[in-house]
């Protein structure tokens, strides 16, 4: 009996210390999914957003791979000036050793008759060793300045993208700033409506209004949840375009940091003018210029001569039995160095159509450069133009929403106090809504304008 009681108390002792051990487990698995929730967390300006894009982009590292790329090309180029070196071993059966065809008088036979013999061991076996140095080589010596010029292509390619990707990240994040504040102004609208409604289906209960202006209520707070739901929708896909904008996973917890300053795209100068030599692209035009030049000067050079120096070391071996390896058969070296000089004498009109094919396209990346200057000018006046316009536009909803927020609080003053009927109610509402929608998109389409006048300028870099 005592020894069943010590087994009975010694499982009794176990249970607490299981059920610790249980619940450790839980909190701490717990913590390391809360850890990974939060590590999915990211709270951004849009600076850091930007950032964030030029690390994880698609566009972005595939232009960071470009730039590697070209940088092993310049490697490339710059190896084939160096001395090239290779060696190589072989081993041969002679399955049915070479026959030739010697005078037959050589041996004993008829004069002007031929006797067939075969030269040779079955086994043979060589060894080489060759290297080969360029002494001249013109379209050498261009490639290796048409390889750099590549490199820094390639660099201004990079940045380019990341410009590019500056302007969408900008843009979506601010869609969603603007989407973000609208929704916030259409849930305190909709506190206030629906306050307004159920007063109203007070006074209706009480027989102090009637049922058509409880059901214009009803009807202006349907409108505002069908708004909300809209903004909501608008607010999610902005929100999932910033992020894709950004190379960010879509199911990240994104948010944003920056406030949108209203006073801040309210006033500002706008510059007169464009300078096109600001610009990125045109710099990069200038690169290709450049790499055009040099690849006319690269089909220029094929007319004339290259210079190469070379040698070679080889040993021979020739045996009856395979016993190539043996040590005591002697092997027969061979060494040789000399000069190559290649002189270019006809190929058909080749290097000339290559020079020509050289020079018409460098005739269009030059056409591509002057399009390009009026471009500027274009782009830039436009962008001008509708930032000056969604400027003004911006002023004038920015009034007519502030005179619809009077007008509403006015009405229901006079409704409250009976000198207003629910009809006045309901207009003052709706005008309301249009006035906000109204100086939101002004914002949204002043900041877009905006970004486009800066990229126009060269000022996003």
């Amino acid at each position: 009996m005592q020894t069943n009681k010590k087994k009975n108390c010694s499982f009794a002792l176990s249970q607490p210390i299981y059920m610790k051990i249980k619940l450790s487990i839980l909190i701490f698995l717990a913590s390391i999914i809360q850890l990974n929730a939060q590590d999915s967390t990211y709270r951004f300006s849009l600076q850091q957003a930007i950032e964030f894009a030029y690390q994880n982009q698609t566009n972005v590292k595939n232009a960071l791979l470009d730039e590697q790329i070209a940088k092993q090309r310049v490697n490339e180029i710059k190896g084939m000036g160096t001395p090239q070196i290779n060696g190589d071993v072989d081993l041969n059966k002679f399955i049915d050793i070479p026959t030739s065809f010697v005078p037959a008088e050589f041996f004993g036979g008829e004069p002007g008759s031929f006797a067939a013999v075969q030269f040779g061991l079955p086994y043979t076996s060589t060894a080489n060793i060759t290297a080969t140095q360029l002494l001249f080589d013109g379209s050498y010596l261009v490639g290796l300045k048409a390889s750099k010029t590549f490199q820094e292509l390639s660099t201004k390619q990079t940045i380019q993208t990341k410009i590019e990707t500056s302007v969408a990240v900008s843009k979506a994040y601010y869609l969603v700033l603007v989407s973000s504040a609208s929704l916030e102004l259409v849930k305190a609208n909709e506190i206030r409506v629906k306050k307004y409604r159920d007063d109203l289906k007070l006074m209706f209960e009480n027989g102090l209004v009637e049922k058509l202006d409880l059901d214009r209520a009803e009807l202006n707070y349907n409108n505002i949840l069908v708004q909300k739901q809209n903004i909501e929708r608008i607010s999610a896909i902005a929100y999932s375009t910033l992020k894709f904008q950004m190379g960010m996973a879509q199911t990240a917890n994104l948010q944003l940091t920056d406030q949108l300053d209203e006073s801040k795209w309210g006033a500002m100068s706008i510059p007169t003018q464009a300078d096109y030599n600001n610009r990125n692209e045109y710099s990069l035009m200038q690169t290709q210029e450049r790499f055009k030049e040099l690849d006319l000067k690269n089909n220029r050079s094929k007319y004339y001569p290259s210079l190469v120096a070379f040698g070679s070391a080889g040993t021979t071996a020739a045996r009856s039995e395979f016993n190539i390896l043996n040590s005591d058969y002697r092997w027969y070296p061979t060494t040789i160095v000399g000069l190559k000089l290649t002189v270019p004498i006809w190929n058909g009109l080749q290097t000339n159509s290559r020079v020509k094919q050289s020079k018409l396209e460098l005739n269009k990346i030059q056409n591509s450069m002057e399009t390009f200057k009026q471009s500027v000018t274009f782009e830039f006046e436009n962008a001008k133009s509708n930032l000056q316009n969604n400027l003004s536009e911006l002023e004038t909803s920015k009034k007519n929403r502030e005179l619809a927020t009077e007008i509403v609080r006015v009405t229901k003053i006079k409704f409250d106090n009976g000198v207003g009927s629910s009809l006045e109610m309901a207009n003052a509402e709706a005008d309301l809504k249009e006035a906000e929608n109204n100086y939101f998109r002004a914002m949204y389409n002043t900041i877009i304008s905006k970004i486009d006048v800066d990229k126009a300028l060269g000022n996003i870099k």
